[in-house]
């Protein structure tokens, strides 16, 4: 059971890492170089479902290290 956890947190943590990657970084350093960043945008279509696995996603892999840890 141990050996599963621990195969099905490697896989969580490697599609966590590339949902985050995939993730819109249009803050960054534009405000600095005079970029337009006071523009409020609304999350729609595949951002949303990014934003919301995401969350989904770093829960579960907090849940799974949470019962390791306890096992």
């Amino acid at each position: 059971m141990a050996n599963l956890l621990k195969f099905v947190n490697i896989a969580v943590m490697v599609i966590l890492i590339i949902i985050i990657s995939l993730q819109n970084k249009s803050s960054g350093l534009s405000n600095v170089f005079g970029g337009a960043g006071n523009v409020v945008q609304t999350r729609r279509g595949f951002e949303k479902w990014l934003f919301y696995a995401t969350i989904v996603f770093g829960i579960l892999f907090v849940a799974i290290n949470i019962i390791l840890l306890l096992q």
